[in-house]
């Protein structure tokens, strides 16, 4: 079957990464007849639409939108780690909710699982593969690669200084296409397969929040 509704790139991110268009054009010609893609078609780019080239501060890499559904509500919504209004933390939110808590204390921005109040502040929240299948991890990693690589390259090229958070090895593998001008903040994935290994106690919210006060510009509301 072939879906009539066309997701479309920002044009502000157009402007900024050209090439991207031929990307996505290939990709979906690839997923044309995908009947089950999360997030829906719609919010593919989501977190591209939510944070412009000029607004970028930080720099969230998640690797997989949510396969799954709570409450009979997908998971996924376009934003790397995120979950809409009404779902329940997966776990690996659940563990960086928890983070931000031991790391910050009290006040957190967050309500539920819904990041948005993040991106509001320039938090990219960008997952390496924009789409999965119902029901399955990493269906389309494949088809994601070079239009994530050039977002990347020119994202590790941006002249003003940004923040990177790269939790665990997918995320990593990325580190190499950042300029030394930028701030990169690393450690294992909050994943509960390996969170007790070195995320927890990480404090990566304060640490970014540190590394916005070097760079002179305003600190994240988390």
């Amino acid at each position: 079957m072939n879906h009539t509704r066309e997701e479309s790139l920002p044009p502000v991110w157009l402007d900024y990464i050209p090439e991207l268009q031929a990307h996505y054009t290939a990709i979906a010609a690839t997923l044309a007849d995908e009947e089950d893609i999360r997030p829906r078609r719609g919010l593919w780019f989501e977190a591209l639409r939510k944070v412009a080239p000029a607004q970028v501060r930080v720099v969230i890499l998640g690797q997989d939108p949510y396969h799954g559904e709570d409450h009979g509500i997908q998971q996924a919504h376009g934003l790397s780690f995120s979950v809409p209004d009404g779902v329940r933390p997966p776990p690996s939110l659940r563990n960086m909710l928890k983070e931000l808590d031991s790391d910050l204390g009290n006040g957190s921005v967050i309500s539920g699982g819904n990041l948005t109040p993040w991106t509001e502040q320039g938090v990219l929240l960008l997952n390496a593969s924009l789409t999965t299948r119902g029901g399955l991890a990493g269906a389309h990693s494949k088809h994601w690669q070079a239009f994530t690589h050039a977002l990347m390259v020119k994202l590790g090229q941006h002249a003003q200084p940004l923040v990177f958070i790269l939790w665990g090895a997918h995320a990593q593998k990325y580190q190499p296409l950042i300029a030394p001008h930028h701030i990169v903040i690393t450690s294992v994935h909050p994943s509960p397969l390996s969170a007790h290994r070195g995320f927890f106690g990480s404090r990566p919210f304060s640490k970014t929040n540190e590394a916005l006060n070097t760079l002179g510009t305003p600190v994240i509301a988390w």
